[in-house]
C-alpha cells in the first residue's frame, strides 16, 4: 500500500518536473525541481530535529500560505516522521493558541502572510532562519518505510459549529486519494496541478497536493485564492488540473466574461460543495470537465457523482452509506431528511487527536455519523440538506437548510444564499435567509415575494420570514459561511433586512 514517503521517493531524482509559483517581488514564474525540493525537505527535517524535544510528540504547527516552503514541510514530514499541524490563519489570539496547545505543537512555523497575534513562532522568511537551514544543506535523503496507518499530519476541521477538532491524517489517508484521483483523471508527468485552496485544509492536501505527487506531475502554487487570477494562472503555469472546495467556481464565474475564456489548458476541476447550478456553467464557459464529489476532513463518508446523477444530487448511496432518522436511527424513506452515516464503519476516518469523546460520538454504535443532513430520491441518489447544526425546527417540523438555499439561488442576480434559524417564541425557529447580490439597493421585496410564490417545491414552512441582503458574508478560509454568526446577529445586523410576508 502506498504511503506519502513511497510516493515522494519516486520523485527524488526528477529534474524536469517540480514546484512552480509566482515570485511576489518579480512577478515571474519560479521553479524548483522535485530533486531539489526533496533535498530542501531533508535540510528542513534535520533543522527541525535539532529543535525538537525527542521525548515529546514531534508536532510542528504550520501557519503558512500556499508557498513552496509549505511543500518543503510536507516533504520533511515524509522523510523524518515529524508531524505538520495545519493551522488556520483566520483564527486569532486565544483561539489560535488553543489549537497550538491542543495539537501539542512544539513550535510553529509562520510566514509573513499569516498574522500570528503574539503566538510564539519561527519566521521562516527571516535571514536568521535561512542561515539555520544553510547549515543543514546536504543532509541525507533517506526515505523511511512507515506503516500506512502511521500519523502523517493533523488537519483541523473548519470549526463552523464550535472549536475545531484535529483530524488524524495517516499516510494511507493522504496517499490513497492521491493515487485514486491521479488514476481516475489520467494524471501523469505531463500534467501540472494548480493549488490555490489553502494547504492547511484537507481538500488541498488530498485532492490537490497528493494527486500531483502520486502522478509524478508538477505542482503550481497560488499563495491565496484569487478569482480574477485563476484563469491567468492556469495559462501561466500550463495547469491541467485544479482542485476546489466550496464556492470558488461561483467567484470565478462572477468575473467578467471574455471571448477566449475556453482557451486554456485546464482539463479537470475536481472538488466538493460547489453550487450545483455553477458546475455546468463553469464547464461550458471554460471548456473544463468539472467533477464535484462529497466528503469531509474526517473521510468517513464519501459520495461520488456518476454520469447518470441528476443535477443537484451528490451521487448514489453505495457501500454502506445511507440516511437515518436523527432521533431513532432508522433508515429514512425517500424524500425524508436525515443524517448521512456509514453503517460499514469508519471509512477513512482515523480518529481525532486528543479528543476521545468527540471520536466516540462520531462512531457511536459502530456507525460513522457524518453530522451532514441529506435525503434520497426513489432511485437512491442523495441530496445535501445542510449540517446537523443547521437543523431548524419550524412549527414542529425539522427542516434542512440546503434545499431552501437551492431554491433561493434561482432568484435573478443572487450569487450566494445562506439559510439559518433565528428564534421565535411561538414556532421554535423562524427561517431567515441572507442573499449575496451585486447591488443590494436594487433588491425589491415584492418581486422576491412573487418569485417565492412561483416556486412549486418551496413548502409553506420553508418560506423565509426575513431576508438579509449583502455583498459578502462571514466565512472561513475554506469559503464556508459562518452561519452561527448570521444566526447570532439575526435581524440586528449591519446589512439591510427585509420582512417577507406570504400573500
Amino acid at each position: 500500500m502506498a504511503t506519502v514517503s513511497s510516493l515522494l521517493a519516486e520523485l527524488a531524482e526528477v529534474d524536469d518536473r517540480g514546484v512552480r509559483w509566482v515570485d511576489p517581488e518579480t512577478g515571474s514564474v519560479s521553479f524548483v525541481s522535485w530533486r531539489n525540493h526533496i533535498r530542501d525537505g531533508a535540510a528542513l527535517a534535520a533543522a527541525l530535529r535539532d529543535r525538537l524535544d525527542p521525548d515529546r510528540p514531534a508536532h510542528v504547527g504550520v501557519l503558512l500560505g500556499n508557498t513552496p516552503f509549505f511543500g518543503t514541510v510536507l516533504v520533511a514530514a515524509a522523510l523524518s516522521g515529524i508531524v505538520p499541524v495545519g493551522l488556520n490563519p483566520t483564527r486569532r489570539g486565544a483561539a489560535l493558541q488553543r489549537d497550538v496547545d491542543h495539537a501539542d505543537c512544539q513550535l510553529v512555523l509562520a510566514d509573513r502572510s499569516a498574522p500570528h497575534d503574539g503566538i510564539a513562532a519561527v519566521d521562516v522568511e527571516s535571514s536568521l532562519f535561512a542561515d539555520e537551514l544553510a547549515t543543514h544543506r546536504g543532509a541525507a535523503v533517506d526515505f523511511p518505510d512507515p506503516d500506512p496507518d502511521d500519523l502523517f499530519m493533523l488537519i483541523f476541521t473548519s470549526g463552523t459549529s464550535g472549536d475545531p477538532k484535529a483530524v488524524r491524517c495517516t499516510h494511507e489517508k493522504v496517499a490513497f486519494p492521491g493515487v485514486m484521483l491521479a488514476q481516475r483523471f489520467g494524471l501523469g508527468a505531463a500534467d501540472t496541478c494548480y493549488l490555490s485552496m489553502p494547504l492547511f485544509h484537507s481538500n488541498a492536501i488530498m485532492a490537490g497536493w497528493a494527486p500531483g505527487v502520486a502522478a509524478g506531475a508538477s505542482i503550481a502554487l497560488r499563495r491565496k485564492f484569487s478569482a480574477s487570477q485563476f484563469i491567468p494562472d492556469v495559462r501561466r503555469f500550463g495547469a491541467t488540473y485544479a482542485n476546489y472546495v466550496g464556492k470558488p467556481l461561483s467567484y470565478i464565474l462572477a468575473t467578467p466574461e471574455k471571448p477566449d475564456d475556453a482557451d486554456n489548458p485546464l482539463r479537470v476541476a475536481y472538488g466538493n460543495e460547489g453550487a450545483p447550478r455553477d458546475l455546468r456553467r463553469f464547464a461550458e464557459r471554460f471548456g473544463v470537465t468539472v467533477v464535484d464529489g462529497f466528503g469531509s476532513s474526517e473521510g468517513g463518508v464519501s459520495i461520488a457523482r456518476t454520469p447518470d446523477t441528476p443535477e443537484g444530487a451528490l451521487g448514489p448511496l453505495v457501500g454502506g452509506v445511507t440516511i437515518v432518522d436523527v432521533d431513532t436511527g432508522a433508515e429514512c424513506p425517500p424524500g425524508v431528511v436525515g443524517e448521512l452515516v456509514n453503517t460499514e464503519g469508519p471509512g477513512q476516518f482515523r480518529g481525532y487527536y486528543r479528543d476521545p469523546d468527540a471520536e466516540a460520538e462520531r462512531m457511536r454504535g459502530g456507525v460513522y455519523h457524518s453530522g451532514d443532513l441529506a435525503y434520497r430520491d426513489e432511485r437512491g441518489f442523495a441530496y445535501f440538506a445542510g449540517r446537523l447544526g443547521d437543523w431548524m425546527r419550524v412549527d414542529g417540523e425539522n427542516l434542512g437548510t440546503a434545499p431552501i438555499e437551492r431554491i433561493l439561488m434561482r432568484f435573478p442576480g443572487v450569487t450566494e444564499a445562506a439559510v439559518y434559524p433565528i428564534p421565535d417564541p411561538a414556532v421554535g425557529d423562524q427561517v431567515m435567509a441572507a442573499l449575496v447580490l451585486p447591488d443590494i439597493a436594487a433588491f425589491d421585496p415584492d418581486s422576491f415575494t412573487q418569485f417565492l410564490c412561483e416556486q412549486s417545491d418551496l413548502g409553506p414552512k420553508q418560506w423565509p420570514r426575513f431576508v438579509r441582503t449583502a455583498t459578502a458574508l462571514p466565512r472561513t478560509e475554506t469559503f464556508k459561511i459562518l452561519k452561527r454568526e448570521l444566526s447570532a446577529e439575526g435581524t440586528d445586523c449591519p446589512d439591510p433586512v427585509h420582512p417577507i410576508r406570504r400573500p
